[in-house]
């Protein structure tokens, strides 16, 4: 009996075997959806966030960067807008793409907080502060991820 190699598993061709590639696929699309769903809904609290707190996201923001309000409500609206996007499956590659844009630009102001922690939060372990890079990094290859869609 021939078989077909899949990049999920490798089945024999035959109904059954077709029929658990079948399953396999949709459980991955599953969980695609569900951490989409997921994603999108973080990003749309976090970009109302900085309405709500907007004074917590203008201390992250460097010194060389002007209007810094204006670019905490700038990027409240994009988070929010952008994740609201991504709930949507027609709109979910171009809300992607957005989402890598935005997790990329604001990296300067992850990495002045971990250069500077004595001006955001004293009682906060520097370590902590440096590991909003790697994790920035995680972020963008999960938006990335819904690009591929």
């Amino acid at each position: 009996m021939p078989h077909v190699s899949t990049p999920t598993t490798t089945v024999a061709s035959s109904s059954g075997g077709m029929q658990a590639q079948r399953s396999c696929l949709r459980y991955g699309g599953h969980v695609k959806t569900v951490t989409r769903y997921v994603f999108g809904t973080a990003f749309v609290l976090a970009g109302l966030n900085h309405f709500i707190d907007p004074d917590f996201y203008v201390r992250m923001m460097p010194p060389y960067l002007p209007w810094h309000l204006a670019l905490v409500y700038l990027s409240g609206v994009a988070e929010a807008v952008l994740g609201g996007m991504l709930l949507r499956r027609r709109w979910s590659r171009l809300a992607a793409w957005g989402l890598v844009a935005l997790l990329v630009a604001i990296v300067p102001a992850n990495l002045h907080m971990a250069l500077n922690p004595e001006e955001f939060y004293p009682s906060v372990p520097t370590v902590l502060l440096w590991l909003r890079l790697p994790m920035q990094g995680l972020l963008i290859a999960w938006a990335w991820w819904y690009t591929r869609d």
